[in-house]
């Protein structure tokens, strides 16, 4: 069991690198500005202690401390492929050859992005690591620069996809609908990963029968009057979208409904468009103020 545990923390460190080879250079979203200050901040603050007191630095990035700030821990991997430290679950790989697990193919983004050049530029790139607060895994956006012979990185956990990213996925499904309308309804309903990202998920409503037909996340709702669908402050959202479908064709709402990934009732606006004979729509969270 621990060596399989292993085996799958190096596979997802080494996607990391793999990720960050290819889209390290992206620019990271405004509505999590906050905590990518809070990151990089620890990120410099944990170089200058590494450039202060040298190799002893190690030891104290893998404790409980000043290079521990709630959620985000400090992890150091040496350009030979060695973790060397870290504050938080990956640290049962400290002093593990990260890329002895590895396929060729991963082998060969892992050691690309190992092999960049000491500068002071801080590299980002996006993966998926174990919430060790929460015990799941979620997406993370890592902050990374490379000194001396090590890569030191700082990360922060993305709970909430972007009205961005909602719109590609409402498109995706549109065009699924419009082309195999059945085949997509099974998709959803057996929670196909194609229509299941993060936080985002997809659902069809039946415009003739005004009952769900799909729901990429709550199956007990397939089947139900979408008409008696409330929000979780009791606001009829289920007839307001028809009314706004049947009206415009499209449009968004926005209203309180929990949020799957932490369980909380967030603020979210849906996305929808009308597609024949059905509603389809795709909505996204905002962190509660």
């Amino acid at each position: 069991m621990t060596m399989l545990l292993i085996c799958r923390n190096i596979l997802i460190v080494a996607t990391l690198f793999v990720v960050a080879n290819v889209f390290g250079q992206g620019i990271p979203e405004d509505r999590y500005a906050e905590e990518a200050d809070r990151a990089k901040s620890l990120l410099r603050k944990a170089i200058a202690h590494y450039r202060a007191e040298g190799e002893s630095s190690l030891a104290a990035f893998s404790r409980q401390g000043e290079f521990v700030d709630e959620e985000l821990y400090v992890y150091v991997i040496g350009t030979d492929g060695v973790m060397l430290a870290s504050g938080g679950p990956s640290s049962n790989l400290i002093g593990r050859d990260v890329g002895s697990a590895l396929n060729d193919d991963l082998n060969k983004g892992f050691k690309a992005a190992l092999a960049l050049p000491e500068s002071e530029q801080i590299h980002h790139a996006d993966y998926r690591w174990m919430n060790w607060q929460i015990g799941r895994v979620e997406r993370k956006r890592v902050f990374y620069q490379r000194v001396d012979d090590k890569i030191f990185s700082v990360g922060y956990y993305i709970e909430r996809s972007s009205e961005t990213e909602a719109q590609v996925l409402l498109d995706y499904v549109i065009k699924a609908v419009a082309e195999q309308p059945e085949q997509t309804f099974e998709r959803i309903n057996e929670l196909d990963a194609k229509f299941l990202k993060d936080d985002l998920y997809a659902f069809v409503v039946d415009r003739e029968s005004q009952r769900f037909i799909a729901h990429g996340y709550n199956l007990r709702l397939v089947g139900s009057d979408f008409r008696r669908v409330q929000s979780a402050d009791r606001q009829p959202i289920g007839q307001e979208i028809l009314d706004a479908a049947a009206k415009a064709g499209s449009g968004r709402i926005g209203y309180l409904w929990p949020n799957p990934v932490t369980d909380k009732n967030e603020p979210k606006t849906t996305l929808f468009q009308v597609v024949g004979n059905y509603i389809v729509a795709v909505g996204f969270y905002s962190k509660a103020e």
